[in-house]
């Protein structure tokens, strides 16, 4: 599925990315391997010294290449956060450097990208066995969402779905169980945001819950829990979690233990973030390039409509 959109995204201009705290060797694989296949063209902010190091230790060209030498890490966050809001840069994409200090960039009044929307992370799973794309939100920004940020989740990893080529993203609310239950605020999530789904208060999307992770994405396990009157139980494409830590160890169990291919974006910015993780494989990090690049096309091409 991933080898599919890299092939539509190659058909597709190349966009500018801005990588900062670039001095990491997974980090530079990846976005050359980008340059590579015509997706990304890098602009690299970080320790130029190691950055030369890495790439002559890899094979790779740095010739036509802007490197910029910000040895700091913060530095490196508002230097490159700063050439997407310049027009210089189309993406940013997080390097060696924490998610703290590449959000603090992108939240900074004067060289920030935060356009008044809630910023949320979108972790993207190829599954051995599902047919489909899985996409798990907020795995790495929002700690404890609120009802009225859940929305927002929800409407930023439906753009992202739909970017890929999902019209009608199906969304589950997970809790640990399909029923409400008053003693667990997942579940009352779940039972608020479905009815406020068809009501038309959250629209191009199909939102439902609570429901198990099992049962959301497995229909013969929805089946044997005899879940009835959903659209989404065992065919949900969004999941959508109670809280960060769930979020996240999801993402890391899928790519940990079962290896699975991940791509890792955020949306709400004025622009799409690339956001792995530091310790993901450089097939990873490249894979969010591909859905970065991808998403920064299709709202392009959304605006391009809207003004018509």
């Amino acid at each position: 599925m991933f080898d599919k959109l890299l092939e539509q995204v190659r058909g597709e201009s190349p966009q500018r990315i801005a990588v900062a705290a670039a001095h990491d060797k997974r980090v530079l694989e990846a976005v050359f391997n980008a340059k590579e296949r015509g997706v990304g063209i890098p602009i690299l902010v970080g320790k130029e010294d190691k950055i030369r190091q890495y790439t002559d230790e890899l094979g790779i060209d740095l010739q036509d290449t802007t490197v910029i030498d910000e040895p700091n890490h913060m530095q490196a966050a508002l230097y490159a956060s700063n050439m997407v809001r310049q027009g210089e840069a189309d993406l940013l994409m997080k390097g060696i450097l924490h998610t703290a200090e590449i959000m603090r960039a992108v939240l900074n009044r004067e060289k920030g990208l935060r356009q008044g929307n809630v910023i949320s992370h979108t972790a993207i799973l190829e599954i051995e066995g599902l047919d489909r794309l899985l996409f798990v939100t907020d795995a790495g920004m929002v700690i404890d969402p609120s009802l009225d940020q859940k929305i927002e989740i929800i409407l930023n990893a439906s753009i992202i779905a739909k970017a890929l080529g999902i019209e009608m993203p199906k969304v589950a609310v997970l809790s640990a169980l399909e029923i409400v239950n008053p003693n667990m605020p997942s579940s009352l999530d779940g039972s608020t945001l479905t009815q406020m789904n068809r009501r038309g208060q959250i629209e191009g999307c199909i939102v439902d819950g609570p429901l198990a992770l099992d049962t959301a994405v497995s229909v013969e396990r929805a089946s044997h829990k005899d879940v009835k009157g959903s659209e989404v139980a065992g065919v949900a494409d969004i999941l959508l979690v109670p809280n960060i830590e769930t979020g996240n160890a999801i993402y890391k169990a899928a790519t940990t233990f079962a290896n699975f291919r991940s791509a890792g974006v955020i949306l709400g910015a004025k622009v799409p973030i690339i956001l792995p993780s530091r310790a993901d494989t450089a097939e990873s990090k490249f894979l969010s390039i591909v859905v970065a690049s991808r998403v920064a096309t299709y709202l392009a091409e959304q605006r391009e409509k809207n003004k018509r």
